[in-house]
Formats: structure tokens, sequence, C-alpha cells
């Protein structure tokens, strides 16, 4: 039962404040209403229809003030408009008792008008309108009306206003916190697609390669399986460091295992570096090309030789990587004519950065990956 209220209260206060919250407040109009029943107030009848009238536009008018759309619409600033002409007449009309009226119409008009500038310009002729009429009809004995009235537009207009400013903070917060959630899933599985394609690839490079020398050299066969070992324990640990976000690639280091992977898969690796040193960010980007461009030339090019050539400028440093395969594009079933998710990714990566990355066949046959990056983030 407990955990029952709970919920419950849980949301209610997730959606805020309803009109409801405003109903009781018309046991202000009982002294009106006694007025009636003692049978001083002229004509009872026309007075009985007037606060029937005045209740019923009350609480129609309450209850849309509460409806983000109704609210804003001219059929609720119509019937607040009737709502303060009917609650003039009355108080006019009868004095005294029916005064009290004016205190609900501050309620109401405080629940539609929220904005302090239009606020502004309603308060102060309302209020004046309610001065000269309470002090015509009932002298400075009932003054309090005028101060009741104003404090009911104010307090309701604020406190109104400061809920639905809260609720817009909280919607934003938790926006906020799932678009965090969304950039931290697609780094997530951006660098696991990277790390495990190239680890895999080169895992079963090497496993074939072992399988070949097996026969004819154990030894031969023997370093690869040890290269197979030494790339998945370096595979655990870049997955560890993926997954708290603290990796930092080297560029020479991605270079490295480039060049090894592609001799080993029978191609001829030549890699030219050349330029100032680079920032570690322009670093760590360029070595996800290199990785995945290597990965992709090694397993769907059929390529003999793969150039890879980072040279870096004032403005841009640039990476080219060229294979003289089968120029076809890179994805997980060549020909299709899509770009991989690896260099969509990547791509996307880059464009962040202020770069561009460019893949497709090479002017002179094979494949090219060209990418660029300001030397300065963007």
């Amino acid at each position: 039962m407990r955990n029952r209220w709970r919920r419950r209260a849980l949301r209610a206060r997730e959606r805020g404040p309803s009109g409801r919250s405003l109903l009781p407040w018309l046991l202000m109009g009982m002294g009106a209403l006694s007025h009636l029943v003692r049978g001083e107030a002229p004509r009872p009848w026309l007075g009985g229809l007037g606060l029937l009238a005045f209740s019923g536009l009350y609480i129609a008018v309450v209850l849309r003030a509460f409806d983000h759309r109704r609210r804003r619409t001219p059929l609720t600033r119509g019937l607040l408009a009737a709502l303060g002409a009917l609650a003039f007449a009355l108080a006019i009309g009868y004095g005294r008792e029916w005064l009290l009226l004016f205190p609900l119409l501050g309620l109401a008009v405080g629940a539609v008008v929220r904005r302090p500038r239009r606020l502004s310009l309603i308060v102060l002729p309302l209020c004046t309108a309610v001065a000269l009429v309470t002090l015509w009809r009932d002298s400075w004995t009932s003054f309090g009306v005028v101060y009741g009235t104003f404090i009911s537009v104010m307090v309701t207009s604020a406190i109104l206003a400061l809920d639905e400013t809260v609720r817009q903070l909280r919607a934003t917060r938790e926006e906020l916190a799932r678009t965090a959630v969304e950039k931290e899933r697609l780094r997530f599985s951006r660098d696991l697609h990277d790390l495990l394609g190239h680890t895999l690839s080169v895992i079963v490079v090497k496993s074939e390669a072992a399988r070949r020398l097996a026969p004819r050299d154990p030894d031969a066969a023997l370093a690869q399986v040890a290269d197979i070992e030494s790339v998945g324990r370096q595979a655990l640990t870049e997955i560890r460091e993926a997954v708290t976000g603290y990796r930092e690639a080297s560029l020479t280091t991605e270079l490295d295992r480039a060049r090894d992977a592609l001799a080993s898969a029978g191609m001829e690796p030549v890699v030219r570096q050349s330029g100032p040193p680079l920032e570690p960010w322009t670093e760590a980007l360029l070595s996800w090309v290199v990785r995945e461009s290597a990965t992709n030339a090694v397993r769907h090019s059929g390529a003999t030789r793969c150039e890879i050539e980072v040279g870096g400028g004032p403005e841009r440093v640039r990476l080219t990587v060229t294979d003289n395969g089968r120029g076809t594009p890179v994805t997980g079933n060549p020909g299709t004519g899509t770009p991989g998710s690896g260099l969509k990714g990547l791509s996307e990566r880059l464009a962040a950065a202020g770069g561009t990355l460019v893949s497709g066949p090479a002017p002179r046959g094979g494949f090219r990956v060209l990418a660029e990056l300001p030397v300065e983030p963007a």
C-alpha cells in the first residue's frame, strides 16, 4: 500500500499541478451565497444566476489554464474576459461579500497569464479598477480585497511559471541524459568495430600463415602462433581501454601494426610519414583510419601492395591509404556499392573534428582512402 501511494505521488509530481488545485478557492464565494440566502440581496434570482455563471466560468478557465495547448487559445482568453466582466458586474451590483469574487478573478488571471511582460500590462489596470469599485461600494473597510487580488494574481502566476520552468528543465535534463547515452553507445560500438575488426583479421591471417608453415617450417609456424597470442592480449587491453573511454591511439604504433598485418597477408607494405609532429587528437583519429583501411585491405582487396602515406602541412594533415587490389567498395559484401559501417563511422568522426574522409576507386586502379584533418581542432 505504501509503495502504491509513493508511485502515485511520483506520477503526480511528474504531471505537475492541475486545475483542481484552484477549485477549493470557490469557497470564497460562500459569502455571496450567504448574502442571497439571507434575502439581503435585491433580485436574488438574478444574483443566483450570476453566481452560478461565475462559478462555471471560473471552473472552465482554471481547468483550461493547466492545459498548455488550450491555455493560449482565443476561447480561453474570451472565457477569462467574460469572467472578469461578470465579477465586476456582480461586485458593482451587490457590493460587500460579493467583492471577494475579485481575488478569485485574480487566481484565474494568474493561472492563464504567466508571462511577466503580459502580466505587467494586466495587473495594474485590474487592481486599479478593483480599488475603485471597492472604494465606491464599501469605502476603505474592504480595501484588503485589492491587496488580495494583487497577491492572487502575482503568486499564482509566479508559482505556476516556476513549476512549468522546472518541468521543462527536467525534460531537458532527461533528453540530455538520453543523448549522452546514445553518444556513448555509438562511441563504444565504433571502437569495438574498429578494434575487433582489425584484430580478428590479423588473427585469421596469421592463423592461415601458421597452418601453411606448420608442415615445412614448424619454427616459423610457432612464431606466427606467438604473434597470435600477442595480438589477442593486446586486443584485450584495447577493449578494456575502449570500455573506459581512455584509449589514446598512437599513429606510429598503428602504422607498425598495419605494416605487420599487411605483410602477414602477403602484401608489400609501403609506409611514408613526413611533416611536423601531430597533436594527440589528430594522431588518435588518423590511427583509426589506418587501422580500418589496413583491415579492409587485408579482408577485401586481394591486393599485393598497399601504400600508406602521412603528410602534414601548415593548415591540414593528410593520410592516404592506397592498394592495387580489385578497387571495389569496402563492405561486408564487396561489390555492393555501399560504404562499410567502419568507414561511415570514421567519416562521421572526422566530420565532427572539421575533417573529411573520401573513399573509392583509385585513379590508377585499386582502392584509396583519403583522410584530411585541420592542424588545429575545429
